[in-house]
């Protein structure tokens, strides 16, 4: 498995963008920490960050949601794809 942050970085209720690794980590109130790809299913930009319970695209205002990936807001018509993490003391690792 290969640490891709550590917990305490994915802000409660929000997530994070990591740019370099082309992820995007999302963590609840409750502690369950999601990992998407960061690329937009609309035309391949990095999404750029976490707001309001939704990932956002800056090239063209797609939104996808913190828990699934889904769309929220087009033009993308596709949801993120998931990547499977676990956590391993206080990293999140690739699973």
């Amino acid at each position: 498995p290969t640490v891709v942050a550590r917990v305490q970085d994915v802000p409660r209720g929000g997530g994070v963008v990591l740019a370099d690794q082309k992820l995007v980590l999302t963590r609840t109130a409750d502690d369950v920490i999601r990992c998407f790809s960061a690329t937009c299913t609309h035309q391949g930009c990095l999404v750029t960050s976490v707001s309001d319970r939704a990932i956002d695209c800056p090239c063209h205002g797609s939104q996808f949601d913190v828990a699934t990936g889904e769309v929220l807001a087009g033009p993308a018509r596709s949801p993120l794809a998931a990547v499977p993490v676990a956590i391993q003391g206080d990293a999140v690792v690739t699973a």
